[in-house]
Formats: structure tokens, sequence, C-alpha cells
């Protein structure tokens, strides 16, 4: 092609379609008509919005207004009856769709597609949200803030004393099989699972108690096959003081322990609370003091972003096809700031539903404490050692 001039470039004669279709890239946005003699004569092709007379989907918005002007109060007046959001700041939501929006504008007599609706919606400050979870369930408690502040104190006090402060709690059971596990892995290939999570396709349910000592900043899992039960909560505070915690704390007499307000190691169950008297106070000849977080507040818990946090990440995106897989990813789990985390079969078998008499929650030798005595009580050994019978 030789250009000639001002004008438009010229093919020859002699040019063939592949030819022009080989220098189609030259000539976007070109388009030829036929002309006299053996000559095309090439014209500029203009988009499509010049046609209309609408350069861009803004004016083209504006040409729907001036075309119809009630458009965009009758869609005003469909979504005010169903807005939501906050009276003094700019979030708001409806309820309805675009895709419902749309018709019932076009029933009213003012056709609008979706992407025209979501247009004018964000003019007015509507977007597209999800939920966010950001209320707490007691975050109205009046003794909220107070026992905070008092679990705070009992672990400068612990520290100071040279004693141990776990933070336990009992993670999310886990199924062994080809299932999907949340996160992303680096691979070639994706890592094929069941496309249904059946427990009845599972090898087996896993309860993981974890148990973190946060003098020293080590984490433990104590990994069982049967129920969530307050009897295997206090067996596995039990195993980490024979395996781990004589051992770091030789002179230890006393142990704090912070756990939330429900669950297996709640404040309600008395289970929980004999338990700790039978098998780690009595037998062990240790004071055990427990703090429990308000209801709502169990993610100030510290076990809940320093150790499960991290084990979630170590195993992202990888399945946990079998209970050795399970305790092995617990054992790996490391972090920057000094982590590091024992992983162990507790093996038994632990039956919900157990009853504790009023005749032997008389037998405890428990004092609660003066500020917020439901959730902050003390076990001390009894003399005679007596268990439940």
């Amino acid at each position: 092609m030789n250009s000639s001039g001002g004008g438009m470039a010229q093919l020859s004669p002699i040019a063939s379609a592949t030819e022009v279709t080989s220098s189609s890239h030259k000539l976007r946005g070109w388009t030829h008509t036929p002309s006299s003699g053996d000559d095309r004569k090439w014209l500029r092709r203009l988009p499509s919005a010049r046609r209309t007379g609408c350069a861009c989907p803004a004016q083209a918005d504006h040409a729907r207004k001036k075309k119809d002007p009630v458009l965009e109060p009758e869609l005003l007046g469909i979504v005010t009856p169903e807005t939501a959001g906050a009276p003094m700041g700019a979030r708001k939501w409806v309820r309805s769709s675009l895709r419902r929006l749309s018709p019932c504008l076009a029933q009213a007599g003012h056709p609008a597609s979706a992407p025209t609706v979501g247009r004018l919606l964000k003019k007015h400050d509507y977007a597209v949200r999800v939920n966010a979870k950001e209320k707490e369930a007691g975050a109205q408690h009046p003794d909220r803030d107070t026992q905070c502040q008092y679990i705070e104190a009992q672990r400068q006090v612990f520290a100071m004393a040279g004693a141990p402060s776990l933070s336990v709690d009992t993670k999310k059971k886990e199924l062994s099989g080809d299932f999907k596990n949340a996160g992303r892995v680096w691979g070639q290939h994706p890592i094929e699972v069941n496309v249904h999570d059946f427990p009845s396709d599972a090898l087996g349910r896993t309860v993981p108690y974890g148990i973190h000592d946060l003098q020293r900043h080590h984490g433990a899992v104590y990994v069982g096959t049967s129920g969530d039960t307050p009897e295997f909560a206090v067996r596995a505070i039990t195993q980490w003081w024979k395996d781990l915690g004589r051992g770091a704390y030789p002179q230890a007499t006393q142990l704090l322990s912070l756990a939330a307000a429900g669950g297996s190691n709640g404040y309600r169950p008395r289970l929980w609370k004999e338990q700790l008297q039978s098998q780690l106070s009595d037998p062990l000849g240790l004071s055990v003091t427990v703090c429990h977080y308000p209801t709502g507040c169990s993610k100030w818990n510290p076990i809940e972003h320093r150790l499960f946090s991290s084990i979630s990440l170590t195993w992202a995106g990888q399945p946990l096809r079998t209970l050795e897989t399970m305790l092995g990813y617990r054992r790996d789990t490391t972090t920057t700031t000094g982590l590091r985390v024992t992983a162990n079969l507790l093996e038994g078998i632990y039956q919900p539903g157990k009853k504790v008499t009023d005749a032997v929650m008389k037998t405890l030798n428990v004092a609660h404490h003066a500020i917020c005595p439901q959730w902050n009580y003390t076990l001390r050994p009894r003399v005679d050692g007596a268990l439940m019978t």
C-alpha cells in the first residue's frame, strides 16, 4: 500500500483477497466500496454510537432520559418502599434485583434494560452489597468490658507468678476423606475431590481440642473421634499437663484457663466443673482458675487467632484424606513469631448427656470470684480427693 497526497491509501488492482485479509490489521475501522475501474475506494467506518448520535453509555442514558423523562422518577418510586440502609449515611440497598426491576418498569410503560437500571441506581448511591457480620450477640451485656479487663488482669497475675495461662477451645469438626477443603494451593492441576460432602462417605469425624500456652506461645491439639463433651475437654487439658505442662512449669501449683462462654468448656455445664475437680485438680494437686469470655466475645480468645487460624492456613486447599494427614498438617504449623504445635490422637468414647447431681456439685471445692462470679471461679484440690460416684 502506498499513500498519495492527503488521500486514503489505495490497493493495487492485482491485490488478492488474501492480501486484503493479511492487511486487515492495518485497515481496522475502514471499509471499501466498489468504484469504477479496478480501484477500490476506502472509507472510514463510523462507530455505532456515532451513527446513533451517542458516543458513550453515559450519553446513551442521557438520550434515554430525554426520550423518557419519567423513567428515573418511576424507578425511584418503585425502589423507595423497599429501600434499607443507614439513615445518616450513603449506604443503601434494595430488596429487588435488577432483572426484577426492569420488567416492573416495562409494565409501567417505561422500558429499560437491567444495565440501565443499575446505572441509574448507582447515581442515587445504591450498590450491590452482601451481609456484613458486625453485630455481636453479647455486645449489650453490662459486664462485657469489665470481664475482658478482668481476664487481662488475671493473665498478668499468672505470668508474674510463673504459672501457665492456657487459652482453650474446640475447633470445627473435620471429616476425613476426599472432601473439598477451603483455600487455594499452587499446582499444575486441581486436586479432585467428591462433589458432595456427605458424612456417610467420610472415613471418620474428628473433634480437635486446642490448647495454646500463652506464656511459651506453644500450641497443642488433641484429636478425638467421639463426642465434643466436657469430659473430653478436661481429658485434653489433663493430658497436656502430663505431656508438656509439668516439664515446662515444674514449680507450678496453679493454672489459668481462658475459655468461651458456651460449648463443652462453657460456664453452664456442670460436668465441666466436676471433671476439672475430679480429673485435673484433685489427682494432680493443681488449683485451676477458669475465666470465661462473655457470650459473643469468643473471637477475643487468643487461641482463635494465634493457633486455629495458623492451622487453617497450613492446610488450605488440601483435602484431609486421613487422620494421619490431619495430624501431620497440625504438627507442621509454624509462624514467624515462633509458634510450634504438637498434635496427638486422644482415644476414648465420650458419651454426651451425662448428668451431675446436686449432691455431687456440693462436694466441689469451688470458689467464685467477686467480679463476674458466673464467669470466674477457682477449683482447689480437695483434701480427701473425693471423686464423683
